[in-house]
């Protein structure tokens, strides 16, 4: 039997990526099925005739932020069919883009900055653009269409300043992914060089310090997953999914030390693999 291989190193081997970095975001982002079956961990030992298949583009959004929506959208099961998305931080557009491709009717793009959303998407009748808009001082009079679902990924602010308006202007039982970023969670004095958090046990009180502030907020947080991709400066991130109101919450927080784990694993053998 022939020796099995990291898919990564496969898909590049069957010039499929040009680069293993590439293909580890494909992977990551679900794009990537072996006989049948979706496989999101770059370092999984496959046999070298698997049957692969990559669905569509590596990266089929405006920017590569779209992958990490595209992942909660898997692990958290959101459909955003016919749904209103209010997309806080919008940026270029990738969780924008990534919502409208999985089927969102409308999509409040809301940015404190300007010129920075993608061309196609400034001109899409689907996208409200809401540019030199600090959503910290939100109102429900802002969004004539109450959102369904919001999409939080924002920078140089706590999610601790996010969550209370994002509540009062959601729907009732509303779904939210927000993007943890632990560099502007984590007070300075725990932020390494270059604004780098490695520290696992920073993530995990990162992670349940933003938990109590989404309760706080009349969020109820039902699930965590690490990001699929690195952010800024490589730092490691999260997604967490909350729900507003009374939804039945799992107790998400004892989870939080596998899911920081799980992170670090995952890109630890990625480096030590590229290295």
């Amino acid at each position: 039997m022939a020796k099995k291989e990291r898919l990564d190193v496969l898909l590049v081997t069957r010039g499929l990526f040009p680069t293993r970095e590439k293909a580890r975001r494909a992977i990551m982002a679900g794009l990537v099925r072996v006989d049948g079956a979706t496989v999101d961990k770059a370092g999984e030992k496959v046999p070298p005739d698997a049957r692969i298949e990559v669905k569509g583009d590596p990266c089929p959004y405006v920017s590569r932020g779209g992958l990490k929506l595209e992942r909660a959208l898997r692990v958290f099961g959101l459909d955003l069919t016919g749904k209103t998305v209010l997309d806080v931080g919008a940026s270029t557009g990738g969780f924008t883009d990534c919502a409208l491709q999985h089927g969102a009717r409308r999509v409040y793009a809301v940015d404190v900055g300007y010129g920075q959303l993608d061309w196609k998407l400034r001109q899409d009748p689907r996208v409200v653009v809401m540019e030199r808009t600090n959503f910290r001082y939100a109102e429900p009079s802002w969004f004539p269409e109450p959102p369904d679902v919001a999409t939080v990924d924002v920078s140089f602010i706590s999610l601790g300043l996010i969550f209370p308006p994002l509540a009062a202007v959601l729907k009732a039982g509303g779904d939210v992914v927000a993007l943890v970023k632990p560099q502007f969670e984590a007070g300075p004095e725990r932020v390494g060089k270059h604004g780098v958090v490695r520290d696992p046990r920073v993530h995990a009180d990162v992670l349940r310090a933003v938990i109590q502030k989404a309760r706080a907020a009349n969020l109820v947080p039902l699930n965590l997953t690490p990001s699929p991709i690195r952010g800024g400066e490589g730092n490691i991130e999260f997604l967490l999914h909350a729900r507003k109101g009374d939804a039945p919450g799992d107790d998400v927080e004892r989870r939080i030390d596998a899911v920081v784990r799980e992170a670090h694993d995952r890109f630890r053998a990625e480096h030590a693999t590229d290295a």
